[in-house]
C-alpha cells in the first residue's frame, strides 16, 4: 500500500525558511517521478517542483526558482522541499505526489501523478 506523508509545514514570517518532508512507503522510492504541488485558498492546485525518476533532473515553477530546492534521500525514503526566502504568496497547502505508474504528462501536470499525500500547511506572514 502506497503512502505519502508530508510534514514540516508551519507559520513563518516572510524571508524565512522551511523544509518540508514527504515520507514514502509501499513502493521503490527513487525509481519514480516525485513532485510537490501547492494549493492556496480559492486557487487551483499548482506544481511547485519535481524530480525525475532516478533523481537526475529537477524542475521548478518560475515563481519558486532560485528559492526552493527539491531533493530526495533514498535511504530514508523521503522527499524534501527546502524553501528559502519565503513570501506571503507562498502560503498554501503543500502536497507531495508520486508517479508510480507511467501515465505521461509533463512534470507540472497533476495527471502524471497517481498517489498524493494529505498535505501540510505553510503560512507566510508579511
Amino acid at each position: 500500500q502506497v503512502e505519502l506523508a508530508e510534514s514540516g509545514g508551519g507559520s513563518i514570517q516572510a524571508g524565512g525558511s522551511l523544509r518540508l518532508s514527504c515520507a514514502a512507503s509501499g513502493f521503490t522510492f527513487g525509481s519514480y517521478w516525485m513532485g510537490w504541488f501547492r494549493q492556496a485558498p480559492g486557487k487551483e492546485r499548482e506544481a511547485v517542483a519535481a524530480l525525475s525518476s532516478g533523481g537526475g533532473t529537477t524542475y521548478y515553477a518560475d515563481s519558486v526558482k532560485g528559492r526552493f530546492t527539491i531533493s530526495q534521500d533514498n535511504a530514508k525514503n523521503t522527499l524534501y522541499l527546502q524553501m528559502n526566502s519565503l513570501k506571503p504568496e507562498d502560503t498554501a497547502m503543500y502536497y507531495c505526489a508520486a508517479a508510480t505508474f507511467p501515465r505521461g504528462g509533463w512534470w507540472n501536470e497533476e495527471r502524471k501523478y497517481n498517489y498524493w499525500g494529505q498535505g501540510t500547511q505553510v503560512t507566510v506572514s508579511s
